[in-house]
């Protein structure tokens, strides 16, 4: 098991082409860590910003009797991507792990199962 900052530390030096990586709490909007980001992306705000996102599937989830559960939820720009992984393990509702990824330089698929096998380890 590994805390918060050893989970994101692992994010950040085994995904390539990570930008930053931050654990959420989407029911309160708060960061409950980051690491990463630069002077022109501030990942907390980007978290904050991503509890909207994820709330909004989830209400609309609900709306339409879908009694599955979310993964992650993918956004992709024209030279990054988003992953946010809901955390699933007990004591963890309401979190999830957001990461930013350097499109040119990242595989998606393989920073899909490293941040599945980081979300296993880590212990909130």
């Amino acid at each position: 098991m590994a805390n918060t900052e050893a989970s994101l530390q692992q994010a950040m030096t085994s995904i390539e082409g990570a930008l930053g990586v931050a654990l959420v709490d989407y029911t309160s909007g708060m960061a409950l860590g980051t690491l990463g980001g630069s002077k022109d992306f501030n990942l907390e705000v980007a978290a904050a910003g991503n509890t909207d996102v994820v709330r909004a599937k989830l209400r609309t989830m609900e709306h339409l009797g879908i009694k599955d559960e979310i993964e992650d939820i993918l956004i992709t720009l024209s030279g990054q991507y988003h992953l946010i992984r809901l955390l699933k393990a007990r004591g963890s509702n309401g979190l999830f792990l957001y990461l930013v990824l350097d499109s040119g330089r990242a595989n998606l698929a393989m920073a899909r199962h490293l941040l599945k096998r980081i979300e296993a380890d880590l212990e909130v």
